[in-house]
């Protein structure tokens, strides 16, 4: 803990039975970060507050700094998965000389620490209009499995040849949730909503040509969608989607377990 007297404080107040345990649990989910360096403070209990660890985020850092941060994380988890997005190969290259464990998923551009394994019920479908959304797409894939989800993929069945996603209702029919990602007009989610009864959430890409304005015109053609039951995430954020894919499932969970 990096503030042990308002830890022992709030220990002794547990046994002296001035403040409960649940009391105590919700103070303890706010204080605990590590400073690493000058560069980063890193939250500990953010899997205790949200259900989900902290993630790292690659962009802006350089390649110690990024190592640095995950092996803190990873040593602190003791046996849990450490994920950070948006690893060009270069970069990569470079963390594997510090990190010699480390995975990488080249299309999602995802490092990771640790072994995942399937700790959650349900199961999140992922859905991509085209080939071009694959990174994207993956990107959300490789989170939900490192979280702990199964995953079921079905990439390149866009509007343009809507005969391949009828082909596939099966695999819709199978998701808890559902992810779509798609570029272009973005009108993918639409269809795939109006065909499931589960959650659905849509992911614009920045792919297309220029009136799509680097992801601007998909994103307010699935704002827009008139099917009900869609949530949109930001621009190429296929690790929000994923997350929130995760939150979705997760309270499922616990409203199940509450009424055992």
């Amino acid at each position: 803990m990096t503030q042990p007297e308002e830890l022992r404080s709030l220990l002794e107040a547990v046994a002296q039975g001035q403040m409960t345990a649940e009391t105590a649990l919700d103070r303890l989910k706010y204080f605990d970060f590590e400073p690493v360096g000058e560069f980063a403070r890193i939250d500990h209990h953010r899997a205790l507050r949200t259900g989900f660890p902290e993630v790292v985020w690659g962009p802006g850092k350089t390649p110690e700094q990024i190592a640095e941060i995950m092996q803190r994380l990873h040593d602190r988890r003791q046996g849990g998965v450490v994920m950070a997005t948006r690893i060009e190969p270069d970069v990569y290259e470079q963390l594997r000389d510090r990190l010699p464990h480390l995975t990488y998923y080249l299309i999602a551009r995802i490092c990771a620490l640790g072994t995942p394994s399937v700790r959650y019920p349900g199961t999140i479908g992922i859905v991509s209009a085209g080939t071009a959304d694959l990174p994207v797409a993956e990107e959300a894939a490789i989170v939900a499995e490192l979280c702990g989800f199964q995953v079921n993929r079905l990439w390149d069945v866009g509007v343009a040849g809507i005969h391949r996603l009828l082909s596939n209702r099966d695999v819709l029919n199978q998701a808890d949730v559902l992810i779509v990602v798609a570029g272009m007009e973005g009108a993918l989610p639409s269809v795939v909503a109006g065909l499931v009864s589960c959650p659905t959430i849509a992911v614009p890409t920045s792919i297309g040509y220029g009136a799509s304005f680097n992801g601007l015109a998909p994103l307010l053609t699935m704002l827009n969608s008139c099917a009900a039951g869609i949530g949109v995430v930001n621009i190429d954020n296929g690790f929000g989607a994923a997350i929130l894919a995760g939150q979705i499932l997760r309270t499922a969970e616990n409203i199940a377990r509450q009424r055992q």
